[in-house]
C-alpha cells in the first residue's frame, strides 16, 4: 500500500486556494478545457432531445465521459503546475495514456451504491409507500402552483399518510453512501493518471487517505460549498446582464459555460493538490513531460 501522509485540517483550505491559483496561472487554457467539457455535455444532451430513442445511450455516454474528462483535466492541471502549457487535447489524455479502463472503475462503486439504495428503498418503503409518496408530491406540487397558501393542517394530513420514519432512515443511508463515495473517489483519478495505479487500488487508497485526513476533507468541502455559492452568484449576475442584451437562452448558455470554465479547473486543481500532499511520491513535482506523438491537437 502507498504511504499516506497526515496533513493538518488547514490543508483543506490550501487545496481550494491551490485550485484557484492554478486557474489564475492559466485562465484561458484551463477555462477552455472546462468549456469544452460543458459544450460536449450540452451537445450530447441536445442530441437526446432531438432523438428521444437515443436517450439511454446518451446518458451512458455522459456517464462514461465524466471520469475520462476528469483524468484529462487533472493532467492539464499538472502541466500548468510544472510550468508547461495546458492544451485542449489533454482532455482525452486518459484515453491516450491507456488509463481509461482504470478511470472507469470509478463508476463501479456508484453503480453498486445505486443498486443497494434502490433495493433498500423497496424494502423499507415498499411499492405502496412509493406510490403514496408520489401522490403526496404531486398534491404538494399542485398546491404550490395554484398560488394558494397551504394550511399547516393540510400539509400535516398529507405527510401523516407517509411512512416518514422509514423514508428518513433511507435518506440517512443515502447521505452515508454519498459521503463514502465522495471519500473513495476524491483522490482516485490522480493515482490512476500519475502513479499508474489500478482502479480498485486507487479507490482503496483514496478512501484510506480521506479517512486518515478527515478534518482536512471536512474543511475543504465546507469552503468549497461557500466558494460554489459565491461563484454561482457572480455568474448569475453576468447571466442577467447577458439576458437583457441577448435573451434568456443566451444567458443560460453563457452561465453554464462560465460555471464549467471556473468550477471544473478549480476542483481538479484542488484534487491535484490534495493528492500531492497525501499520496504523491516525493519526486511527483519533478515528473518530466511525457513523450507522445499525438495524431492531432484539438
Amino acid at each position: 500500500m502507498s504511504e499516506i501522509r497526515k496533513v493538518p485540517a488547514s490543508a483543506g483550505a490550501e487545496w481550494l486556494l491551490t485550485g484557484f491559483g492554478l486557474l489564475k496561472r492559466a485562465p484561458m487554457a484551463l477555462g477552455l478545457l472546462g468549456i469544452l467539457w460543458g459544450v460536449g455535455t450540452s451537445l450530447v444532451l441536445s442530441l437526446s432531445l432531438l432523438v428521444p430513442a437515443l436517450g439511454t445511450v446518451v446518458q451512458l455516454l455522459l456517464l462514461l465521459a465524466g471520469p475520462l474528462f476528469m483524468g484529462g483535466l487533472l493532467w492539464a492541471v499538472r502541466e500548468v503546475d510544472q510550468g508547461r502549457t495546458a492544451r485542449p487535447s489533454h482532455l482525452l489524455q486518459g484515453v491516450q495514456e491507456g488509463r481509461a479502463p482504470h478511470l472507469l472503475v470509478a463508476l463501479l462503486p456508484q453503480l453498486v451504491a445505486a443498486l443497494l439504495l434502490g433495493t433498500l428503498l423497496l424494502v423499507l418503503v415498499g411499492t405502496d409507500g412509493l406510490q403514496r409518496l408520489s401522490e403526496v408530491m404531486l398534491k404538494l406540487n399542485e398546491i404550490s402552483q395554484s398560488g394558494v397558501q397551504p394550511e399547516p393542517a393540510q400539509i400535516e394530513s398529507l405527510v401523516a399518510t407517509l411512512p416518514a420514519g422509514r423514508i428518513l432512515l433511507w435518506l440517512l443511508l443515502l447521505l452515508a453512501a454519498f459521503a463514502a463515495l465522495t471519500l473513495a473517489l476524491f483522490v482516485m483519478p490522480p493515482q490512476v493518471m500519475f502513479q499508474r495505479a489500478t482502479g480498485m487500488h486507487a479507490l482503496r487508497e483514496s478512501l484510506r487517505a480521506s479517512l486518515h485526513n478527515l478534518p482536512a476533507m471536512l474543511v475543504f468541502f465546507v469552503l468549497a460549498f461557500i466558494a460554489i455559492f459565491a461563484i454561482y452568484f457572480a455568474v448569475m449576475i453576468v447571466a442577467m446582464i447577458v439576458g437583457l442584451i441577448a435573451g434568456q437562452a443566451a444567458a443560460l448558455a453563457i452561465a453554464q459555460l462560465l460555471l464549467m470554465a471556473v468550477l471544473m479547473p478549480v476542483f481538479a486543481g484542488a484534487v491535484y493538490a490534495a493528492w500531492k500532499q497525501m499520496l504523491a511520491p516525493a519526486n511527483a513535482g519533478n515528473t518530466p513531460p511525457p513523450i507522445t506523438g499525438h495524431v492531432f491537437e484539438a
